[in-house]
């Protein structure tokens, strides 16, 4: 069932624990995320747990999925639908092996190179297409990683890095057929309209 749901995904909306958190998850549910990720990398465990399993439940009963960042040993506590991990986190294999095999694990990648050497995952970031601070010191990768991903990719994949209505066809055009956004959402005065935009924007 988690992998048909990731097949059939199109919006993956990434945020970071906030006072707003879940009215802004509600929203772009609302608008059609089909993927919620919770990044947050300075909070105690105990805390990203708790918002981990309020954040699922919500997520779950819009039938959409609900990942973790970076920690395996946390998503399997929160009841996570998987786990993503960054090319300098914990490896897939060992990620897999504290996840188990339904929950999902996608990967970010950010070169042909790693994008070629992505094995035992269910999906791949592919990013940023554009310059973020929410990845500062990362360069941007551009369109033509995009172009090859739609070509070369062997797991679903999703655009992420810059995103947002007013560029979200140039993407598309590249090849995506699948987009990531954070601030795009996170930051918009009506985050559920935001959300409708892009989701409409991707081919289904």
């Amino acid at each position: 069932m988690r992998r048909e749901r990731l097949a059939a995904a199109r919006l993956y909306f990434v945020l970071d624990l906030a006072a707003r958190t879940e009215a802004i998850v509600g929203a772009a549910l609302a608008g059609g995320a089909d993927v919620v990720q919770l990044r947050e990398k300075s909070t105690a465990d105990g805390e990203i747990v708790a918002a981990g399993r309020r954040l699922a439940a919500l997520c779950h009963g819009r039938g959409a999925l609900f990942v973790l960042n970076d920690r395996p040993d946390l998503a399997v506590e929160c009841e996570a639908d998987g786990v993503h991990v960054g090319q300098e986190d914990m490896a897939v294999v060992d990620a897999r092996a504290v996840v188990g095999a339904d929950r999902l694990i996608g990967l970010s990648t950010h070169s042909r190179e790693q994008l070629e050497g992505a094995t035992g995952v269910d999906y791949v970031s592919v990013g940023p297409v554009w310059a973020t601070p929410t990845k500062e010191g990362r360069p941007a990768v551009g369109l033509e990683l995009v172009s090859f991903a739609a070509e070369n990719a062997r797991a679903p994949f999703f655009a992420i890095g810059g995103i947002d209505e007013g560029n979200v066809s140039d993407v598309v055009a590249a090849g995506a057929s699948r987009i990531a956004v954070v601030r795009a959402i996170r930051d918009a005065a009506d985050p559920e309209s935001v959300a409708r935009v892009l989701r409409s924007a991707v081919p289904s």
